[in-house]
């Protein structure tokens, strides 16, 4: 390769190391052509599946500060840089081994930390990001439900409550008498009197002290 085509590469290959959210390291010895463009068709946008030379691997990664993959890069190597979810990337890669043996996954990197081959198993393990955000949303869903049921419910209870006053109030006004808040906020209406005869002076008198007796003795008791 000559110097200028090296120089270009190890810059292709330090910025997909810088930009990666996730890198997984494999071995492809064996594996056809064809076989290699149907594991880059399954990454679709998930990552970009790249064959490159050890040594410029190690020197790309040095350069991008991703460090401790360098005794995994033996052999034929095929780097997945992991631009989506690092979870799918790995289900993918993994159920692409197991029904393509020769792809030997070796480890990866993730999260500043090296990961060995079990790694990634467990990596591939995990639900994926869409998972999580359905089941969030769904519990975030149910809560708010238990929430509107919560204040819906003393609301109903109040609505329930003038309803039946008003009910009342309408059948019997004299029912109001029972109702604390009804009564404090409006006061009974006198009745209208009647016309009558002009009143002796004393009647009138025992006109105006019988309400006050009885305030009194509604007071009283």
């Amino acid at each position: 390769m000559a110097r200028k085509d090296k120089e270009v590469t190890l810059e292709v290959l330090e910025s997909d190391f810088r930009d990666s959210n996730a890198v997984l390291l494999t071995e492809y010895r064996g594996l056809s052509v064809a076989a290699l463009k149907k594991l880059r068709r399954s990454l679709g946008g998930e990552a970009k599946y790249a064959v490159a030379k050890n040594t410029l691997l190690k020197i790309a990664a040095g350069r991008a500060g991703v460090d401790g993959l360098d005794s995994m890069l033996e052999g034929p190597s095929a780097l997945a840089f992991v631009s989506g979810d690092p979870v799918n990337a790995a289900k993918v890669i993994r159920d692409f081994s197991k029904e393509n043996q020769k792809l030997v996954i070796k480890g990866g990197f993730f999260d500043g930390k090296v990961l060995t081959a079990a790694d990634v198993q467990k990596l591939a393990d995990l639900e994926s990001r869409e998972v999580l955000l359905a089941k969030l949303a769904g519990a975030m869903k149910a809560k708010m439900a238990q929430a509107a049921a919560l204040f819906a419910a003393p609301a109903s209870k109040t609505v329930r409550t003038i309803e039946a006053l008003r009910a009342a109030a309408e059948a019997d006004p004299s029912k109001l008498a029972g109702a604390p808040a009804a009564a404090a906020a409006t006061p009974a209406a006198e009745p209208a009197a009647e016309p009558e005869a002009e009143a002796p002076a004393d009647a009138a008198v025992e006109t105006t002290e019988a309400p006050v007796a009885e305030v009194a003795e509604t007071t009283e008791g």
